[in-house]
């Protein structure tokens, strides 16, 4: 089967069958991230200073509905 062949009958899937093939696709791009170079310590300190952040008001989180709605809103743009 071709890649072409893929495409074309992805949206004969069903939602459930979609979910199952991002899972795998999320599987199989994982070891990218095993590979990738070590963080910087710029990114490092980015990292803990938003962890320190959290912790200091973990009541200002955001649940995954309202990222999502804001990173589309930005996308829109």
């Amino acid at each position: 089967m071709s890649k072409n062949d893929i495409l074309a009958e992805l949206p004969r899937l069903t939602k459930s069958d979609r979910a199952e093939i991002r899972g795998k696709l999320a599987e199989l791009d994982v070891d990218q991230w095993l590979d990738a170079e070590p963080l910087t310590d710029a990114e490092k300190s980015l990292l803990d200073a938003r962890l320190a952040a959290y912790e200091a008001d973990s009541e200002a989180e955001s649940s995954w509905t309202e990222v999502d709605a804001r990173l589309r809103a930005r996308l829109s743009k």
